[in-house]
């Protein structure tokens, strides 16, 4: 469901599960993956991926009907997004397909997006679901993106695709289907030799606030 590997000084994170929703496995194999990225010596960085149609549709609403615990689950959702947030090392979500709801907060947590630019959508649906978007949620938007696209993106659930995406600035940049991954490594190969501390500085900076929003 979810395996690391690496090119040079890059991890790759690969979310293999279908639409890739959330659900307990799902989160505790992501903080497994992201314990051993930054318990690794040397230079490094982190790209995220899905594989086929979709990025991750977000959280997986039938298991979580059935979960004793749900509020638990959620703010351990929300303190995966303040963890990424502050990584402190480069991060890039290499968006192959469709990220929606939590899927879409989730991309978003990176530091640089690059998306497919001809097919998959990047969308909050939760007003076509009568979901209220949660203040977390609310927060991570409001840090990484320009305040028009946040409005249209909650009050309409808009599906941006990748060209819209970055015309928006939602995503860094759309390209094509094959691009995707491989442009998300060089830029990550790029950003890999950046001193954590400082990047994990500059993060709390930028997004310090949006991470206390999710951690409490």
């Amino acid at each position: 469901m979810i395996s690391l590997d690496r090119d040079g000084d890059v991890w790759i994170l690969r979310m293999a599960a279908g639409e890739n929703r959330f659900n307990l496995e799902w989160l505790d194999a992501v903080n497994t993956a992201l314990d051993q990225v930054e318990a690794a010596d040397g230079p490094a960085a982190l790209v995220s991926t899905g594989e086929g149609k979709f990025y991750t549709n977000g959280l997986d609403l039938d298991w979580l009907a059935g979960y004793p615990d749900a509020a638990a689950f959620l703010t351990g959702v929300n303190r995966l997004n303040a963890r990424l947030l502050t990584l402190p090392l480069a991060t890039v979500a290499a968006v192959n397909g469709h990220a929606f709801g939590a899927g879409a907060v989730l991309a978003i947590t990176h530091d640089f997006l690059v998306m497919r630019a001809d097919r998959g959508y990047w969308c909050m649906p939760e007003a076509d679901l009568g979901l209220p978007v949660t203040g977390p949620m609310y927060a991570v938007l409001e840090a990484k993106l320009p305040r028009r696209a946040a409005q249209q993106a909650i009050l309409t659930g808009r599906r941006f695709g990748g060209t819209d995406a970055a015309a928006a600035g939602i995503v860094h940049e759309a390209v094509a289907e094959d691009q995707v991954l491989p442009r998300a490594i060089e830029l990550a190969a790029g950003l890999a030799a950046k001193d954590r501390r400082t990047l994990a500085a500059h993060k709390r900076l930028l997004f310090g606030a949006a991470a206390e929003a999710c951690l409490n």
